[in-house]
């Protein structure tokens, strides 16, 4: 082999030039803008681009005013996310949520007592034993969810007074009626007559103590789930374009692409997961699986997902594409 084959094998030679944009991040040099820098993750690379192409689509749903759907997972509210979120509700920027019921209950704890700071690496027995839940490194004292039960009993009592079944979105919208915290979720999304849809209402405390109630007080009680399926299912299909934000996965990130399938297909999306494709698991299914079932509509433009976790990359979204002013 001559010394030139072998220069070919390490450095091929190419005579195509390639005309999309050059990789390039922002300048610190003198004053910092954040928005600038934020442009600049449209040619920075990697998840920064996938950021960059989301506020785009984010942007193009606020502007063209589409039905837009926020789903979330109870970590969202466990987190600093909760104001996030309560923004978005505020301004009208949302009008369809779909949440599981950690939510719910979170964001009612938070009306009244915080949640706290903690740590990874924490002694598990010794935080039992101190009456102390670890949520990653935030810590929820067990005191919070004695308060809970108290609240929720209360309000069991009128929920439940003049209709016996009733529904999750009905639960959450009376649930915020009676809040009074400007960073509640379930507040301002009453006062918003935004729809909090829950399919799965007893997966936490507040099925927990809805149980309780029910075993305690009044046996005839309960939730019926398919009538905000019709609802939630109406709501698509009446809309003339969707676009769905879909913040961690599960049965709220399923629930709105399942819908939308009656539509065929939400209009725009954006994911911000860590589930990871290959266990074939819904939650790391990428928006590209949900075109091949008529979930989301089929053009690239139109959906992007940014493998980060939520609470690095959200605030960033939501910084671009609703608070910036193009």
């Amino acid at each position: 082999m001559s010394d030139d084959d072998s220069h070919e094998h390490v450095v091929p030679g190419s005579e195509e030039e390639l005309d999309s944009a050059d990789v390039r991040g922002y300048d610190f040099r003198g004053d910092f803008d954040f928005f600038e820098m934020l442009d600049s993750y449209e040619t920075t690379g990697f998840q920064a681009t996938h950021l960059a192409q989301a506020v785009d689509i984010a942007r193009d749903m606020r502007d063209d005013d589409v039905t837009t759907y926020l789903t979330l997972t109870s970590n969202i509210v466990s987190s600093g996310l909760r104001e996030t979120v309560a923004y978005l509700v505020r301004e009208g920027f949302v009008d369809v949520i779909i949440t599981t019921s950690g939510s719910i209950t979170e964001d009612v704890i938070k009306t009244a007592k915080p949640f706290k700071m903690g740590e990874w690496d924490a002694d598990e027995a010794e935080l039992r034993e101190r009456g102390i839940n670890r949520l990653g490194n935030i810590f929820v004292p067990s005191d919070r969810y004695v308060w809970l039960e108290e609240y929720l009993n209360d309000f069991f009592e009128d929920f439940f007074a003049d209709e016996k079944i009733r529904t999750p979105t009905d639960f959450s919208k009376e649930l915020g009626e009676t809040l009074d915290d400007e960073d509640s979720i379930l507040k301002n999304a009453a006062d918003q007559d935004v729809p909090i849809f829950c399919p799965a209402l007893t997966d936490a405390e507040v099925g927990n103590f809805l149980y309780y109630y029910r075993q305690g007080y009044d046996s005839e009680v309960g939730i019926e789930i398919l009538d905000d399926y019709d609802s939630l299912i109406e709501h698509g299909l009446l809309a003339e374009e969707t676009g769905l934000i879909a913040v961690g996965a599960g049965v709220p990130k399923h629930h709105a692409i399942m819908t939308n399938l009656f539509r065929g297909g939400a209009d725009h999306a954006v994911y911000i997961s860590t589930g990871m494709e290959g266990d074939g698991s819904l939650s790391g299914a990428p928006p590209e699986e949900a075109v091949s079932w008529g979930k989301i509509k089929d053009d690239d433009t139109n959906y992007v997902q940014i493998e980060a976790e939520a609470t690095l990359v959200f605030p960033l979204l939501v910084a671009g594409a609703f608070k910036r002013d193009y």
